[in-house]
């Protein structure tokens, strides 16, 4: 998953980027309101943590300017100010959910994977697909009742794939979550992480469409 972390607090974002990069997730991290404004209308990311007291533009100015251009991206408010009318006002402007600084990184990370699973009408942290499971909280995957061990970027395009089930994701879609604005991205890379989870899994659980990118199929012949 692709998010963007709005913090002008280096100490604070250095460590939640770590944390995120840890649970399989590529992090995009801006310490500038206006900057992250821009961003957020040219780039496409599956969740956005953003601070209030930003630099540039305040964080209420950027979520109401996303929700006023019908940018629908979940939210995740990140903030010192803990009142309760603070926290309304920030919810009604368009937040998915709010969470107070002192910051604790293992709520965070939780509150992360459940805004992600909503957004994806997922309500459970384990999905089950055909003979496929997966349960992105603790990335675990397992095949025909079989744990199978994925690295972070071969379970990074799994987990779109399964976002998105019997959808045709385009190249372009799957490096972006892979890849952000700091990581070159090789030519043939993401190639070769599919061709890695068809070894590990089942050669025709992820099927080539032509010209266009790639599908998750459950319902494959062996």
């Amino acid at each position: 998953m692709r998010l963007l972390l709005v913090e002008d607090d280096e100490q604070l974002g250095a460590g939640i980027r770590k944390a995120l990069m840890r649970d399989g997730d590529h992090v995009d991290w801006l310490t500038d309101g206006a900057q992250a404004l821009a961003a957020i209308r040219s780039e496409n990311f599956e969740l956005i943590i953003l601070d209030l007291q930003l630099p540039g533009k305040d964080g209420m100015s950027v979520l109401q300017s996303m929700r006023r251009e019908a940018i629908n991206t979940p939210v995740l408010i990140m903030t010192a100010r803990d009142t309760v009318d603070q926290r309304v006002f920030g919810l009604d402007s368009g937040a998915d959910d709010y969470v107070v600084k002192p910051v604790e990184l293992k709520e965070l990370r939780s509150r992360v994977r459940a805004l992600s699973r909503r957004s994806h009408g997922i309500a459970a942290p384990e999905v089950q697909l055909g003979e496929l499971r997966i349960n992105r909280a603790n990335r675990q995957v397992w095949f025909r009742g079989v744990e199978v061990e994925l690295n972070r970027r071969e379970f990074v395009v799994l987990s779109e794939f399964v976002n998105k089930p019997g959808q045709v994701l385009a190249r372009g879609q799957l490096e972006q979550a892979l890849y952000g604005w700091d990581e070159g991205v090789e030519s043939n890379a993401l190639e070769v992480h599919i061709h890695h989870l068809r070894r590990k899994l089942e050669r025709n659980l992820i099927k080539t469409v032509r010209g266009i990118g790639y599908r998750l199929d459950t319902d494959y012949e062996s």
